[in-house]
């Protein structure tokens, strides 16, 4: 069989081309990866030092933290809700690390496992209000925001917790192969979420779960559990960015984690993660995060003030609800 057809001039036309470019276009996160190139691009053509070793290593580690935290605000939103505690949760959980490493002589090497292990936990309770008590997760997560963003304050008296020493401080400033460990770790973790939505049975029920909740449930599949879950591993991965970034800056701010929020979610809608769940995908996540960290770096190199990257900012998050809606009115 073959994939070429002959035209009237008599020359032959590959019609493999235009099923690739459909199939291209057709994946969620082609946009936001067409979008990335020609903004690298630009910025390259714009300024000097953009492609820098030092730049690029900046970029790709700032992406890993607020990318660390889109991963698992991916996982919420495509079993159709939202987490807006991510930000806060990461501050808390960071401030306890702390306060175990310091205070109580946790060994360095268990921190993070144990900061991990802390942020499933406020990740899972806000898994139990949305999924057994069928609370609006938009509201319940609004209410432990406040929540853990207040309890940081309590425990810090809004005053770091410094230092954390230099054996800590290689998860958050060390390099393995010329890669700083934070990017290992994020790209490890998204790797693992990649086998786990499209090779496991967990991975099909988060998909079945945002698709049609009812259906999942008329179908046998644990919804409840499943959104529990969810809810968990939002919570471990903020808290795992936030004690990185702790380790980064030898010091556990309480305001860490205080502009993550608005970058994971735009970073995940970005990457063709639906706000109405069941649709999106981990490697759009992390497109739409580097996205969205080279954007920031190139106003700061294109020497834009600080006051208009909020402006645009905003601006992003519109113009990737409004693809999103379209996107759903278009399938």
């Amino acid at each position: 069989m073959t994939s070429a057809i002959s035209t009237p001039d008599g020359r032959k036309h590959d019609r493999r081309q235009p099923a690739l470019l459909a199939r291209f276009w057709g994946w969620e996160a082609s946009g936001v990866l067409v979008a990335l190139a020609v903004l690298v691009l630009a910025l390259s053509l714009a300024t000097d030092n953009f492609l820098s070793a030092y730049n690029v290593s900046v970029v790709v580690r700032q992406a890993a933290f607020v990318g660390l935290v889109a991963l698992g605000q991916t996982l919420v939103l495509l079993v159709g809700g939202i987490d807006l505690s991510v930000g806060a949760g990461a501050g808390l959980a960071s401030t306890v690390g702390a306060i175990v490493l310091t205070q109580w002589g946790l060994h360095p090497y268990l921190v993070i496992p144990f900061t991990m292990a802390f942020g499933f936990f406020l990740g899972s309770i806000n898994g139990v209000f949305v999924a057994w008590l069928r609370l609006n997760p938009f509201i319940v997560t609004l209410a432990t925001w406040e929540i853990f963003a207040g309890l940081t304050l309590v425990i810090t008296k809004g005053y770091p917790i410094r230092p954390l020493g230099e054996e800590f401080g290689i998860f958050g400033k060390g390099e393995i192969l010329g890669l700083p460990v934070p990017v290992l770790i994020f790209l490890a973790s998204a790797l693992v979420l990649i086998w786990v939505l499209t090779q496991t049975r967990f991975g099909r029920n988060i998909f079945a779960v945002g698709g049609n909740r009812d259906a999942a449930l008329l179908a046998g599949i644990p919804v409840r559990r499943v959104e529990f879950i969810a809810f968990g591993l939002s919570g471990m991965l903020a808290s795992m960015a936030g004690i990185l970034f702790a380790s980064r800056m030898d010091a556990a701010q309480p305001s860490v984690g205080e502009g993550w929020l608005m970058g994971a979610i735009t970073a995940a809608i970005l990457g063709g993660t639906s706000l109405r769940g069941g649709q999106g995908s981990i490697v759009g996540t992390v497109l739409g995060a580097l996205l969205l960290t080279v954007l920031a770096n190139g106003t700061v190199m294109m020497n834009v003030s600080g006051f208009w990257q909020r402006v645009i900012v905003g601006a992003v998050v519109l113009v990737a609800v409004l693809v999103d809606l379209l996107r759903r009115r278009a399938s």
